[in-house]
């Protein structure tokens, strides 16, 4: 019997779990079932947190928290992509405007840069808080950022003068050069986990990494390691010179961290 026509077994289970995915973005997006969960990223210096990464999450219809790595990989170069991008600078700009200490990154793909409700939410959320700007931290990866790179810097230049601070993502494993690193002016480079997993122990990785934060101490850049776990990564890191670093060692996401104010329902529940 002729196969022609037939579809591929393996195409079509990864067929309905990219459907299954899709489905439940959209279910949890439009019942607003959406939250940040913040990670601290730790100065070497001080061993203070210097800022937070507000990474988002979805609720499924159990009520359970489903992380962005395992639906944004579907979603991305959809529109619906950009309906999260949109929940996640919400949620990240009513962080903000609750807690007046917060410095907070947001990730977004490059695809949002043109999307209108993603632009107006950041204008309202400028416009609601004048501080938002100078905590405002906008996280786009160097994969994204390389699709559209004059896109990006135009972005980047009229936001910057309203004092967001812009990081490139990932740093190391897209395919930036270096004319595009001069030409982007990221205030920020987290240097992406594969360079840091085993770096205290791996001379490649080692060798690595001091290049990529020496290449982004000459462009006056400060240096974020992504993805420390171990005292000896993180020990290594700060004699190499990196400023900041984030990973499960100093703490995984947390979706109600002790700083983070409760929601107005529960205090005036809480209170009658």
């Amino acid at each position: 019997m002729s196969s022609e026509g037939a579809e591929d077994p393996l195409s079509v289970a990864v067929s309905e779990r990219d459907r299954f995915v899709l489905d439940m973005v959209r279910a949890a997006l439009e019942a607003d079932h959406v939250m940040l969960a913040f990670q601290p990223v730790i100065g070497a210096a001080t061993g203070m947190p210097a800022f937070h990464e507000g990474l988002i999450r979805v609720l499924d219809e159990t009520g359970r928290v489903i992380p962005a790595g395992q639906f944004m990989p579907v979603v991305e170069r959809r529109e619906l992509g950009r309906e999260i991008d949109c929940a996640a600078l919400r949620c990240g700009l009513d962080a903000l405007a609750q807690t007046p200490t917060l410095r907070l990154a947001i990730n977004m793909s490059a695809r949002s840069i043109g999307y209108p409700r993603w632009t107006r939410t950041l204008r309202r959320g400028m416009a609601r808080d004048a501080t938002v700007g100078e905590r405002l931290i906008l996280e786009i990866s160097e994969a994204s950022a390389m699709q559209v790179p004059e896109l990006v810097k135009s972005f980047m230049t009229d936001w910057q003068d309203k004092g967001i601070t812009f990081a490139l993502d990932d740093f190391g494993a897209g395919r930036t050069s270096f004319r595009d690193l001069k030409e982007f002016y990221f205030d920020l480079v987290k240097i992406d986990g594969s360079f840091v997993r085993d770096c205290d122990s791996d001379p490649d990785n080692q060798c690595l990494l001091e290049a990529l934060i020496g290449l982004a101490r000459s462009f006056d850049m400060f240096t974020v390691a992504e993805m420390v776990e171990t005292r000896g990564e993180a020990e290594f890191l700060a004699g190499a010179g990196i400023d900041c670093l984030q990973g499960y060692y100093y703490g995984a996401p947390q979706t109600k961290p002790g700083w983070l104010p409760p929601p107005a329902d529960a205090v005036d529940a809480g209170s009658s």
